[in-house]
């Protein structure tokens, strides 16, 4: 089996569904660019409805500085690469999704028997 690869043109090209017959850049480095700028630097941690719902059943609240804290977790754990976390923080237990940055949901330390479908683990010292 062989492939051949010819180089493509960086040239812009004709849209034949533009009504103007306008041509449009579908060069590599536009769509990068565009992507770039489309992405959303957000750091912000969100709670999904389960973990909020978990999270009332037991008593479990979290503060500003809480959550500070814990956005500064997920952030080494996402350089580290990590996509399922269990962080361990106060005497709280969380399923996080790194990707997401979304707690999945909320326990005491207590409550910890068996844990699955997580690949790290981070202890945050309060």
């Amino acid at each position: 089996m062989s492939f051949r690869v010819e180089s493509a043109s960086n040239q812009a090209i004709e849209n034949r569904a533009n009504p103007n017959n306008q041509k449009i850049d579908r060069t590599f480095s536009t769509f990068l660019n565009e992507s770039l700028q489309n992405q959303t630097t957000a750091t912000e941690m969100k709670i999904s409805h389960h973990a909020q719902k978990r999270m009332a059943e037991r008593g479990i609240q979290l503060n500003q500085s809480d959550l500070t804290t814990i956005e500064g977790a997920v952030e080494e754990l996402s350089q580290k690469g990590s996509k399922n976390s269990l962080i361990v923080y106060k005497d709280m237990a969380l399923i996080a999704s790194i990707a997401n940055r979304t707690i999945i949901t909320a326990m005491t330390t207590n409550e910890i028997e068996t844990v699955t479908n997580i690949d790290s683990v981070k202890k945050i010292n309060a």
